[in-house]
Parts: structure tokens; C-alpha cells; sequence
């Protein structure tokens, strides 16, 4: 089987897209348990694929459009089927137009496996990106099928040109979906991937890392744009992530819980809660009881009138009246000078 390099030199073909291209859609999911087949089952099960896919013989452009055609033919004998009356065909014509729907199919197989090392050479271009190989190719799969299927060999193109834009869609967004932790929309994923290049290439020929501006000159980008495309591509760190040589600390244990309450503000709510039980403990049982029940003094949960009203078996109006009395006796000097000074302080 040819190196990976050797696809590369193969299958160097720049992206093109033909919007006109359209074929009748076909059924995928021959297509899909076929290609399924080959991955087979293996210790190894990346080898194992390039093993077999290895085994078939490239195409050439003579062959590619004599397939193209058969599928084609295929397809069409296979609508004739699918929308013809009961009792509409005779049994020979019928015999005839399933034989050809057949074959187009055979045809479609051996044009999917004759290009799945295409999908190998692109596929590995995405490698460490956070999608395994393996996903990568199968997505990248997914592609190829979209592009046998769209092909028009009418137009002239080289099936390998066509395919490789399919295929490269189909991985980067799938990368999109799957691949980050935060999903980032497609055409930044695509400009993310764009910059990565860039960056990889200037470290090489620089030597060092090249600056944001050094970035910006090189893309014809603001480099307010390369800072933002450089804060999507960052990748969020596990709180998990282990610390230290013997990793027996996580990254999570440096960080502050803001919602904790701190040492100083624990004592300081303790001698605030001990203040405010002494001026309530100047009131009647009564006030004491609503100002507590409706500010949720006790247990966090302030209560309404009604609720009140109901424990003291009187009217949310008089509860209503007992509160705004004690409120204004808590706001005396006599009363309130302690907790002022406290909060003050």
C-alpha cells in the first residue's frame, strides 16, 4: 500500500467548488454499510483499514467517467422504479432496470473505494486538532459519499479535485460539532485552522514565535480580529488537570470559590447575627416573631404576609402594621447605633 506521503503527492489537488454540479440523490445507506465493512475489526483497526483500502487500484479519468455513467444510469433506472405504477412495467423491462440499478450501485462502491485513500491524505492533515484518526476518516468518509453522489463527470473536472473539497467540509465541520469543548461556528473554525497554519509556518522560518502583529500582516487581518480568532482557538483546562511531578493536585485546587464565604466574613456574620439578636430581644415576642419570619432570619426563606397572618391568626393588613411599627423602632438611635457602628466598622 502507498505511504501517506505518496497520498499526499497523489492527491495535492486544490479545492473547487462547481455549484452547478447536482446528480438525483441515491440511497446513502448501501454506501454506508459497505465502506463499514471495510473498517472490519483489528487489534489495530487504523492499520488494518489502510490495509485494505490499499488494495484497490486508483482510477483513471477514463475509468472515473465511465463509473460516473454507470451511476448515473443507475440512479435514473432506480427513480423509474421507485415512481412507476403497479402493473405500469413488463417483467422483462423491470429485470432490466433493476440489473442497471444494481450496477450503478457496484459502480458507486468501487468509485468510493478506489478514493478512500484521498480521504486518508486529507483526513491526517487534521490529526491533534481533538478528533481521533479514525473519526476523522470517517467523517471525511461522509464526504466522499456527498461527492460521489453530487459528481457530474459532464463537466470535466477531475473526480479527485471535486471530491477533496466534499471531503474537507465534512471534516471541518465535523471538528465544529464535535471536536471543541465550546462549539464555535464553522467559518471561524475554518479561519481558527487558517491562522494555526500560518503560525506553525512563521515559527519555522522565524525561529521564535511570530507576534500578533507579525500575524495580522501576514493574514491581512486587523490585529484586533487575530486576537479574537486567538481567544476562540483556546482550548478550556480541565479543572482535573493533575499538578506536579507526582500529580497529587489538581489545576481546580489553586482556584477561588467566589461563592465561599471567606474566615473574616464568616466571624464577621456571626458577631453581626449575635448584634441583631439582642435589639430584637428588646421588641415584644410578637414583633420580634414577624421581623424575623419576614425577612427569613431564621432560615433563609422570608415569609409573606399572608403566611404570617396566618400563624398569628389575624389579617396581612395587621401583620402589615406590626411590621411598619417595629421597622420604625428599629430604626431609633437606641436601637439601630450598634449595628450602624458595627457596619461602619
Amino acid at each position: 500500500m502507498p505511504q501517506s506521503d505518496e497520498f499526499d503527492e497523489k492527491y495535492d489537488e486544490s479545492d473547487e467548488d462547481d455549484g452547478g454540479i447536482d446528480i438525483e440523490k441515491g440511497r446513502e445507506s448501501h454506501s454506508h454499510e459497505h465502506l463499514d465493512k471495510l473498517a472490519g475489526a483489528s487489534a489495530d483497526p487504523v492499520k488494518d483499514y489502510l490495509k485494505q483500502i490499499g488494495r484497490v487500484s486508483l482510477l483513471t479519468a477514463e475509468q472515473e467517467q465511465d463509473l460516473a455513467e454507470r451511476i448515473e444510469a443507475g440512479l435514473y433506472a432506480q427513480h423509474i422504479l421507485d415512481t412507476a405504477e403497479e402493473g405500469e412495467l413488463s417483467f422483462g423491462y423491470k429485470r432490466e432496470l433493476m440489473w442497471v440499478a444494481n450496477d450503478g450501485k457496484r459502480a458507486k462502491d468501487h468509485l468510493l473505494e478506489a478514493n478512500l485513500r484521498l480521504v486518508v491524505s486529507l483526513a491526517k492533515r487534521y490529526i491533534g486538532r481533538g478528533m481521533h484518526f479514525l473519526d476523522l476518516i470517517q467523517e471525511g468518509n461522509l464526504g466522499l459519499i456527498r461527492a460521489v453522489e453530487k459528481f457530474d463527470y459532464s463537466k470535466g473536472f477531475k473526480f479527485s479535485t471535486y471530491a477533496t473539497w466534499w471531503i474537507r467540509q465534512a471534516i471541518t465541520r465535523a471538528m465544529a460539532d464535535q471536536a471543541r469543548t465550546i462549539r464555535v461556528p464553522v467559518h471561524m473554525v475554518e479561519v481558527i485552522n487558517k491562522l494555526s497554519r500560518i503560525q506553525r509556518r512563521m515559527l519555522q522560518d522565524l525561529g521564535r514565535e511570530p507576534t500578533t502583529e507579525e500575524l495580522a500582516n501576514e493574514l491581512n487581518m486587523p490585529i484586533e480580529k487575530v486576537e479574537e480568532v486567538q481567544k476562540y482557538g483556546r482550548e478550556p483546562i480541565s479543572l482535573h488537570t493533575p499538578l506536579g511531578e507526582e500529580g497529587d493536585s489538581e489545576f481546580g485546587d489553586l482556584i477561588e470559590d467566589t461563592d465561599a464565604i471567606s474566615p473574616q466574613d464568616a466571624v464577621a456574620f456571626s458577631i453581626l447575627q449575635e448584634e441583631f439578636r439582642q435589639v430584637l430581644a428588646t421588641l415584644s415576642p410578637r414583633e420580634a416573631g414577624v421581623i424575623r419570619m419576614r425577612y427569613g432570619l431564621e432560615d433563609g426563606q422570608p415569609k409573606t404576609l399572608d403566611d404570617i397572618g396566618k400563624l398569628y391568626n389575624v389579617t396581612r393588613e395587621r401583620i402589615r402594621q406590626i411590621e411598619s411599627k417595629t421597622m420604625s423602632k428599629l430604626r431609633h438611635p437606641s436601637r439601630s447605633k450598634a449595628l450602624i457602628d458595627f457596619l461602619d466598622n
